[in-house]
């Protein structure tokens, strides 16, 4: 393969092409980079590049061209890297800086810092609830937290896209004067650059850390959830008033605390009696069954010893057993809670058997894999050795390696349509099935808000499948009519989100049982408009199909901002509000309580016809959208645009 070395200053170097358009560098301190160390990244495809990688040496400088990228080495300041484009020159992204500090542990502390530039925009980075759609300007931990999934990979507007191929701890500093990029502890720099059209990028990331596989057709429908459904009866009779009040109903989700004790991975067979009849119920009304599964492991698991004698158990720097105060069923209260080591092959393989024999074996092929950051308190990832290195190291990489282990027993016990709910995600989790939602965010407008650039900036970082606790998950109450509007407005959106997911902790709420959460527990009002948007749900069912395939297929997020199909249009790069669905719609939510209109951008290139009543409207221009409580604004596309 082709590819650029250079070594001075105790540092070795190396970049190659690594996929179409794309290269890869990896920078070693004193030694050569070394192949083997974890990362998002796939072997690329020997046809990956059409035209064949070409390498140009002069005086002071050289250069690699891959396709539409290429990247400049200037050997008389310290091998800085500049990245342009091949057609025209001008350039993309350029090294400001690089540093390699010993960290300890064979690790080392390493930032990556790249000229910032004027009006630059940028997008990815995982799903964070600050809601901000362009994070120019902010500073991300890189790190795993509930509500906060850290994936490394941002998308500029100035045509390239960036993976930060390190799983360490760290942050990215996204500032007017530099883009800095920090590891607190790594064996090497190693990061990911392409070129091109958004479009282009994201099929380039997509080709680089895996594809999404397709959506059941099945996942497209409502999934209905609430902390939580405590017994085999409760489960049964929301599912029979369901099928009673013929509303369609795709997955229905057993939360915490159905199990013996956590790490058992085993139904608690008092309130649980017979699963397997319970699955054969569901099935003849159409539903699955989604069970939420943790990786924590209480003192009194059945499992604890064989854990701990396979060495399956993240460890503290002692090298003994971790443990993470939280609760279980018992004993009452808080208690030190072990917690699985999913970077390990073998621990990932007796997890899964554990599944088989607790749920599989039953028919529940569905897992929703909670907390898996993992949650921890009061332990710090950076404190913890893990299978796959040191925790400053490698913890990013835990909930990828998590939603990996439940793929792969389901594909080999012959299974071909699976997805996993998971609450946290790294580069590369879509690959094995994950799907992502937003963790235990507040019932509130703000919040909200927030949901909209959250689950644009996951799309665009890889995670086509994403969802929200519609509602909010810490609380609301179905009596109060404020909460009520809430709660239509969020469902509004949540039809055009990939998946639609009732979830919450509502009011009255006492320890792990919270108040009702179906569709007909807000009234008669709010339970008339929840069912004709769940039948628009249905309606919608061969677009949001095409755009999973399309997903699948390209990488493309089937929910993304307007500017990746309208790049031309400097208006659509502004709108962080509203976004496309699928191919042709525009959805504008409403985040505002009491408000019955508002203001939409209808980007320039084609036509937008409203979906309520059909007026249409030439692109290019704001409008004023009606939007009374039964709706929100959604127009659709007409005639020819210019889509790259």
């Amino acid at each position: 393969m082709t590819a650029l070395e250079w070594c001075a200053d105790g540092q070795w170097l190396r970049v190659e092409p690594w996929g179409q358009d794309s290269v890869r560098v990896r920078v070693a301190p004193g030694r050569p980079v070394q192949d083997d160390l974890p990362g998002a990244l796939l072997p690329p495809a020997a046809d990956a590049s059409p035209e064949a990688a070409a390498i140009q040496v002069n005086e002071g400088r050289c250069r690699l061209r891959n396709g539409r990228l290429t990247v400049e080495l200037d050997r008389e300041h310290g091998g800085r890297l500049r990245f342009v484009d091949s057609a025209g020159g001008s350039e993309l992204l350029a090294e400001a800086a690089r540093e390699l500090a010993p960290a300890g542990a064979g690790l080392w502390r390493i930032q990556s810092s790249f000229r910032a530039n004027d009006g630059e925009r940028l997008y990815g980075l995982g799903q964070h609830q600050h809601g901000r759609l362009n994070q120019k300007g902010l500073t991300l931990e890189l790190r795993q937290r509930n509500m906060h999934a850290s994936i490394p990979f941002l998308l500029s507007n100035r045509g390239y896209g960036l993976l930060w191929n390190n799983p360490a701890l760290g942050r990215v500093e996204l500032g007017d004067q530099a883009t800095r990029w920090t590891a607190d502890g790594a064996p090497q720099l190693d990061y990911w650059v392409t070129a091109g059209a958004p479009r282009d990028i994201l099929a380039r990331y997509a080709d680089a850390t895996g594809h999404a596989p397709p959506l059941p057709e099945w996942a497209a429908g409502l999934w209905q959830s609430r902390l939580r459904y405590a017994s085999q009866d409760e489960l049964l009779a929301v599912a029979r008033e369901y099928h009673r009040r013929g509303l369609p109903l795709a997955v229905l989700v057993i939360d915490a605390l159905h199990w013996t004790v956590m790490g058992d991975w085993q139904f608690d067979p008092a309130a649980w009696p017979d699963p397997a009849a319970m699955v054969r119920e569901l099935d003849a009304m159409g539903v699955r069954v989604m069970v939420s599964v943790w990786p924590t492991v209480n003192p009194h698991s059945v499992n604890l010893d064989a854990l701990r004698q396979g060495g399956w158990l993240l460890r503290d720097r002692a090298g003994q057993p971790a443990r993470s105060r939280f609760i279980d069923r018992q004993p009452e209260g808080p208690l030190d809670l072990y917690l699985l080591d999913a970077t390990h092959p073998d621990a990932r393989a007796f997890f899964w058997q554990r599944l088989r024999e607790g749920y599989y074996r039953h028919g529940i092929k569905l897992f929703w894999l909670d907390a898996d950051e993992p949650e921890m308190d009061p332990l710090r990832p950076e404190h913890l050795r893990y299978a796959a290195g040191e925790g400053t190291a490698v913890a990013n990489l835990y909930p990828e390696r998590h939603a990996r282990a439940v793929y792969e027993g389901l594909r080999a016990a012959g299974e071909s349509e699976i997805i996993t709910l998971n609450r946290s995600a790294w580069a590369g989790s879509q690959r094995w099935g994950a799907a992502v939602w937003s963790g235990d965010i507040e019932p509130t407008w703000e919040a909200l808000r927030a949901q909209i650039p959250a689950g644009l900036n996951a799309g665009l970082s890889g995670i086509p499948w994403w969802t929200t606790d519609i509602g909010g998950f810490q609380g609301g109450a179905p009596e109060s009519e404020e909460y009520r509007e809430l709660l239509v407005r969020w469902f509004q959106f949540g039809v055009f989100c990939p998946l639609l997911r009732m979830h919450g902790y509502r009011e009255p709420r006492r320890q792990w049982v919270g108040g009702p959460n179906e569709l007909w527990s807000y009234g008669e009002r709010a339970y008339a408009i929840l069912r004709e948007q769940l039948a628009l749900r249905e309606r919608l069912r061969p677009t949001i199909l095409a755009a999973m395939q399309e997903a699948h297929e390209t990488g493309l997020p089937p929910m993304r901002p307007l500017w990746v199909d309208f790049r031309a249009d400097p208006l659509a790069w502004q709108v962080e509000d509203a976004y496309l669905f699928g191919a042709d719609l525009l959805v504008a939510p409403v985040t505002e309580a009491g408000v019955a209109s508002r203001e939409v951008y209808l980007p320039a290139g084609c036509d937008w016809a409203e979906w309520y009543g059909g007026r249409v409207h030439a692109g290019g221009q704001w409008v004023k959208a009606e939007a009374p409580l039964e709706r929100i604004p959604v127009f659709r596309r007409v005639g020819v645009s210019a889509r790259r």
